[in-house]
């Protein structure tokens, strides 16, 4: 992480929820791109729906950024959807080039137009992103390629437009990229020393830490099945 973080150009991306799920449930995963200025709010640009506020919104998880290179990963790993992989396509916010999960860390604060932001946490694929692609599978090959994406928190609202470049301003947590995190989420789930690190981190939001905790205390990783799998159909009556 000695290398300087390059500012990068944000092409900005919103949605409005849908009917998405086997059963109707809501998703606004589809973003499209945007040409004006928009106002960013705490939680999160104007314009911008979630489908499920409850797990997709709010202050911690006010703006998705997906890495733009990603796309390139997917198409020679899936070519015959390559033309669904596009910026937009994760459901993310904003889409850069130059800023992955490698070098970008937990708690970067960065300037965005008039706004301030802060990384809050990696992202945590869920099913939808399998019905967006049409593969059951993906939300587990997400996590498994560390090419999840990540959230914002808003510290300061204001105005964005098209172009502006997102600019490091702080890393408080330097030995914390987000592909640590990542990989002790994911891969080196037990370790003890790693999930100290996290709980402690105070800059995660509490859902985190507490996860950290919660193996520690129990020796067992929590069940991904809900999350990864999502709902089942319903049978009509």
């Amino acid at each position: 992480m000695d290398q300087p973080l390059p500012n990068a150009a944000v092409q900005l991306l919103i949605g409005q929820a849908r009917p998405f799920g086997p059963n109707g449930e809501p998703s606004a995963i589809d973003k499209q791109p945007i040409t004006t200025p928009l106002r960013l709010s705490v939680t999160g640009f104007v314009g911008d729906e979630q489908g499920d506020p409850s797990r997709h919104g709010g202050p911690d998880k006010a703006v998705h950024h997906y890495p733009f290179e990603h796309y390139a990963a997917w198409c020679r790993e899936l070519p015959d959807l390559a033309e669904r992989f596009r910026a937009g396509g994760f459901g993310e916010n904003i889409s850069t080039v130059g800023l992955t999960e490698q070098n970008v860390c937990v708690g970067d604060q960065f300037s965005l137009g008039t706004a301030r932001i802060q990384v809050a946490q990696a992202r945590q694929p869920c099913w939808k992103l399998g019905v967006r692609f049409g593969i059951p599978d993906m939300p587990r090959r997400v996590q498994a390629s560390a090419r999840t994406g990540w959230y914002y928190r808003v510290l300061e609202p204001g105005v964005v437009t098209p172009g502006d470049e997102l600019r490091l301003i702080d890393r408080p947590h330097p030995d914390w990229p987000l592909a640590r995190l990542l990989h002790h989420l994911y891969v080196d789930r037990m370790n003890a020393d790693a999930l100290h690190a996290i709980a402690a981190l105070a800059v995660l939001p509490t859902s985190f830490r507490q996860l950290a905790e919660k193996r520690l205390q129990s020796s067992q990783v929590e069940d991904w099945s809900r999350r990864l799998n999502g709902p089942v159909a319903e049978t009509p009556p």
